[in-house]
């Protein structure tokens, strides 16, 4: 991304605008047009989403697995236990047998309730102090009301009083009463206007690439709620939007802002400056953001329906966030270009910026490439061992806030029947179920199991068996898997009556079995087309071979980190499973973000190189003039991630801090150590292309050299 000094501005034309340089003029032509579009499509999308509402719908449906074909089973003989189920746990300290009719009077007032199909008796501990009674919905946990839900809740609990205390567990409580992600994005948006100011000493300056990205995430998050009328999108999708689209929407308005204020500095005036940097970083942007969607649409190869929508939705975010910054961007340095023009002039003559200490580092890691190599490695590879021992699942009840009703009423069942009633398997016999219950109860790992219940139409049963152990306990998987690989197939042979176990146990340990089963498809896909497009742009067979092999060395560190912090408990937080999308979510993102700045980086090499012929030159200089736009670039999206930790849900814990490990260690030490480090020991090889290849790829170049 060389520049000519200030001297030489006009020593030679400068040659036609390419596709985005026309653009960008076209923007600065009609800024308040462009502006004015944005403004009413934007003001559109949201009152059209808000008119019509969210239909934001989880499918956790997993064709093919065991757990899914008893669901499906259940449901289609009418069985009870096909739909979801609500425990209403009761403690009275000085007996539950006192309060008996309380207790009588409130189940009869839930049973009434919408959405309600059946209410149990009530079962009491042996200590007679603790019970609960199971409530089974007319639908699944996503598919009833959460005002319904709320109802319920509301219900049960105000029978709690003189003594008697009422809480309320199971998945459809837990989703009505999930709140908000917090403060997480105000607080990441102020964070990076802090930054952003301390870069360019303006707030007029920093404020723009914040701009960009608000209008691209509003919009973007209206056009998903639209969308979800028609897909299926899951509703912790809009979260996730935020996050990735404040983060990238930043990020790509600051590589194309740093280009623009670097030809304010060297004498161009403000058009000719916003036609030069959609033509040289737009270019590397429309890359960048088409690898990153490449990468989110390779999630479809996994097959599951539940990360489908998830994907297209952020696919489509990151879309509009590269389409604001090309057009919307534009028209802002159309309008406020003049002071931004005066301000970096009169910092520019005060002095001139300096890349020294990056050319420094560049030229300390060249003296010693090989030591410089092992450190950065051995420290990734070090922070990415506890990713060998990554247990996926879901957070259920016993990750809930203490104060949370749903928390309460799972300490309650475990303190009073054990804690593996708050996760019991439904074992679904295709006819009599027949001696199913007492071979079940002989099975070690397992505390009770109830009599069969027929369906409606009597052809199946269904057993709910409660394992001796907690949901999240890794005995509880391995007891799904002897169930269905030993005890069960025996029990099968025997009595000529197939056995299925499902319940959300199980259906979590398949959904984790499925990912893991995947993972290597969807790992192929990505990095195979990646490496196609990187090959193409740079020319060279080692280039992609790099960034591939480095990118997933910065995935795996972001993934033992969230181990080390969520799975182990280190550092404060609670202990438990990693949430079984987190692992292929945080590759497809991170894998497509990672190539900003490989493509930033190395594009600006790649120029030196093609100029200058000189390998070490070129990485000197190529990081000289990037490591100070990458480090902000970074710092930036770390804060935004980073932000999300503060999330009240587990899950976005996970992702901020996925992603911010990833980010800081992508941009610190893969470009500023092991790039340099592996490009000084290729040398002239890091541009090696088959002379065969060659001639059959096109050319593609991402900077326009200027005169």
């Amino acid at each position: 991304m060389s520049t000519p000094p200030a001297g030489s501005a006009h020593a030679a034309p400068a040659p036609p605008p390419g596709r985005f340089g026309r653009l960008a003029a076209w923007s600065q032509r009609r800024r308040w047009a462009a502006l004015l579009l944005w403004v009413l499509v934007v003001a559109a999308i949201t009152v059209g989403s808000q008119a019509a509402g969210a239909a934001y719908h989880n499918d956790f449906s997993l064709p093919g697995t065991e757990s899914q074909a008893a669901a499906d089973l259940m449901e289609e003989h009418g069985s009870r236990q096909a739909g979801a189920a609500v425990q209403i746990v009761a403690e009275a300290p000085a007996g539950l047998k006192a309060r008996q009719q309380d207790v009588g009077r409130m189940l009869d007032e839930v049973r009434r309730l919408p959405a309600v199909a059946d209410v149990g008796g009530l079962s009491v501990s042996r200590s007679g102090t603790i019970g609960y009674a199971t409530v089974t919905l007319d639908g699944t946990s996503e598919d009833v009301p959460k005002e319904r839900v709320a109802k319920i809740i509301d219900t049960a609990q105000a029978a709690s009083g003189d003594g008697l205390r009422v809480e309320l567990g199971g998945d459809a409580v837990r989703g009505a009463e999930e709140g908000g992600g917090g403060g997480a994005e105000g607080a990441g948006m102020l964070a990076a206007l802090v930054i952003l100011v301390f870069l360019f000493g303006s707030l007029v300056a920093a404020a723009l690439p914040l701009v960009t990205a608000v209008f691209a995430v509003g919009g973007a998050v209206g056009l998903i709620a639209l969308a979800s009328h028609v897909f299926t999108v899951a509703d912790f999708t809009p979260p996730i939007m935020m996050l990735i689209g404040l983060g990238v929407g930043v990020d790509y308005a600051l590589l194309i802002f740093y280009r623009y204020r670097h030809e304010l500095a060297n004498g161009a005036d403000s058009p000719a400056a916003t036609r030069m940097a959609l033509d040289a970083a737009g270019r590397t942007v429309f890359f960048a953001g088409c690898t990153v969607i490449i990468a989110l649409l390779g999630l479809i190869a996994l097959g599951l329906g539940s990360l489908q929508g998830v994907a297209l939705a952020v696919a489509l975010t990151v879309l509009v966030t590269m389409a604001a910054s090309l057009t919307l961007l534009p028209a802002l340095l159309g309008v406020f270009g003049g002071r931004i023009q005066r301000h970096v002039r009169k910092r520019a003559a005060k002095s001139r910026p300096r890349e020294g200490g990056w050319r420094r580092l560049a030229s300390a890691v060249q003296r010693r490439p090989v030591p410089a190599l092992l450190a950065a490695v051995a420290a990734l590879l070090a922070l990415s061992a506890p990713a060998l021992d990554m247990r996926l699942g879901f957070a259920d009840s016993g990750n809930d806030a203490p104060s949370s009703t749903s928390r309460q009423a799972y300490d309650l069942l475990a303190k009073g029947f054990g804690p593996g009633f708050n996760g019991p398997l439904i074992v679904v016999a295709k006819g009599d179920a027949g001696p199913l219950r007492e071979t079940l109860a002989r099975t070690e790992g397992i505390a009770a199991a109830t009599p069969p219940f027929p369906s409606r139409d009597g052809e199946v049963s269904a057993v709910i068996v409660y394992p001796a152990t907690a949901p999240q306990d890794a005995r509880t998987t391995d007891l799904v898997h002897e169930l269905r690989d030993d005890v069960l197939p025996a029990l099968s042979d025997r009595t000529g009556v197939e056995y299925l176990v499902g319940g959300t146990t199980a259906a979590t340990q398949d959904f984790a079995d499925s990912v893991s089963a995947r993972m290597p498809l969807f790992v192929a896909v990505v990095v195979g087309l990646s490496a196609l497009l990187l090959m193409v742009v740079f020319r060279s067979v080692l280039i992609p071979v790099k960034a591939a092999l480095l990118n997933l060395l910065s995935i795996s560190a972001a993934l033992g980190a969230i181990v080390l912090v969520y799975q182990d408990g280190r550092f404060g937080a609670q202990s438990g499973p990693i949430e079984a999308f987190i692992p292929v979510m945080i590759f497809a993102i991170v894998f497509g973000l990672s190539m900003d700045y490989e493509v930033f980086l190395v594009a600006r090499i790649h120029e030196e190189w093609e100029r200058t012929r000189d390998p070490s030159r070129a990485v000197r200089e190529g990081l000289a003039a990037t490591g100070k736009v990458i480090t902000a670039a970074a710092a930036i999206m770390i804060v935004v991630f980073a932000a999300f930790i503060l999330s009240p849900d587990r899950m976005l814990q996970q992702f901020g801090l996925g992603l911010a490990v990833a980010v800081l260690l992508d941009a610190l030490v893969i470009r500023c150590l092991i790039v340099p480090a592996v490009m000084q020991l290729l040398g002239r090889h890091a541009w090696w292309l088959p002379a065969p290849l060659a001639k059959r790829l096109p050319r593609v170049a991402l900077e326009r050299p200027h005169a």
